[in-house]
C-alpha cells in the first residue's frame, strides 16, 4: 500500500476544509497538522516529502473533521497568542482577538507612570489581565468575571504564564464582590456589546461554538458598555482612566453619556480595519 507524503496530506486537506467553506485553508491545513504531529510550520516545510504512517494520519483526520464543522481552529488546536503571552482557549470563554491586544496597546501609550491598581472588568480567558499584569510587574492587578468556568481558565492561564500570583481574581457581577470604596487607575473592559441579532448574523465559528453570554448583553448590544460607563466614575481614582473595547456605532451614544457623567479627555479610536472599536476617557 502506498504512503501518503505530508505534502499531499496538506493539499487534501486544504481541498476538504475550502469545500466546507473554511478561510485561509491552507493556513488551517498546515496549523492542524502541525499540531497532531507536534511540528512548528517550519519542520513541516522541511518534511514535505516524508510518508505518513496510518497512525499520524488517524491524529490528522480527526482535527480536520472537527474544523469542517467550523469549530474554531484555537480551541482544536488549545491555545491562541496574545501580547506575546500563549494563552489557553476552550468553549468557557471567548478567544481574544486582535483588536483586544490594539485595547491593551493603547492603554500602555497613555500611561507615562505605571498605574498603580488596575482592574479587569469581564476577564474572560484573562488576556487583558495577564497581559497588563505583565507589562506593569509593579501594580496590584484584580480580574473580574462572573462565569466560573471562565474564570476558571483564566487562573489556568495565569499558572501557564508564570503570573499566578500577580492578578486577584474575584467572580463577580461587575462590581458587585468589589471591596466598597475600593478605587483603580486604570478599569479596563472588553464587555459583550453585540446585539442578538448581530450574533445571529455572525460566522458559525462565533454563534455555534463561543459562549453567547460573553458577546452579547441582550436585545440592547449597548447595554453593558452605559452601565460601566455610568458606575466606573465611582471606582476611579482622580485622573483614572476607563477603557472599552466597543461595537460599531455605539460611539455617538458613549459620547453623550460621558459628557453627562463629567468624563474628560474621551476618545473614540477605530480599530485597525477603520471600524469604531474604542472608548478612552478619564474622570476628574
Amino acid at each position: 500500500m502506498s504512503m501518503h507524503t505530508l505534502l499531499e496530506i496538506i493539499r487534501r486537506s486544504t481541498e476538504f476544509l475550502d469545500k466546507h467553506g473554511i478561510e485561509n485553508a491552507r493556513l488551517n491545513a498546515e496549523l492542524l497538522t502541525g499540531h497532531a504531529l507536534g511540528l512548528k510550520r517550519m519542520q513541516l516545510y522541511l518534511q514535505f516529502e516524508r510518508p505518513l504512517a496510518e497512525s499520524e494520519l488517524e491524529k490528522i483526520r480527526p482535527l480536520m473533521k472537527r474544523r469542517s464543522t467550523r469549530e474554531p481552529l484555537q480551541y482544536i488546536i488549545g491555545t491562541t497568542e496574545f501580547c506575546g503571552l500563549t494563552l489557553r482557549v476552550d468553549r468557557r470563554a471567548l478567544i481574544p482577538r486582535p483588536e483586544t491586544e490594539r485595547l491593551v496597546e493603547l492603554i500602555t501609550e497613555r500611561f507615562a507612570a505605571p498605574p498603580a491598581r488596575v482592574l479587569d472588568l469581564g476577564t474572560g480567558s484573562g488576556a487583558i489581565a495577564l497581559a497588563l499584569a505583565q507589562h506593569y510587574p509593579a501594580a496590584a492587578v484584580t480580574a473580574i468575571e462572573r462565569s466560573a468556568g471562565a474564570l476558571a481558565l483564566a487562573r489556568e492561564n495565569a499558572a501557564a504564564c508564570q503570573l499566578a500570583g500577580r492578578v486577584r481574581w474575584i467572580e463577580s457581577d461587575w462590581f458587585a464582590a468589589v471591596p466598597a470604596g475600593e478605587k483603580f487607575h486604570l478599569i479596563a473592559a472588553n464587555p459583550p456589546y453585540l446585539t442578538a441579532a448581530e450574533v445571529a448574523e455572525t460566522e458559525p465559528e462565533v454563534r455555534a461554538h463561543e459562549p453567547v453570554d460573553a458577546l452579547t448583553p441582550g436585545p440592547d448590544g449597548a447595554a453593558a458598555l452605559t452601565w460601566i460607563l455610568r458606575t466606573a466614575p465611582e471606582r476611579l481614582e482622580p485622573g483614572g482612566l476607563l477603557a472599552m473595547e466597543t461595537g460599531l456605532a455605539q460611539h455617538a451614544d458613549l459620547a453623550s453619556l460621558a459628557a453627562g457623567l463629567g468624563y474628560t479627555a474621551v476618545e473614540l479610536l477605530r480599530d485597525l480595519t477603520g471600524r469604531d472599536r474604542y472608548f478612552l476617557a478619564r474622570v476628574e
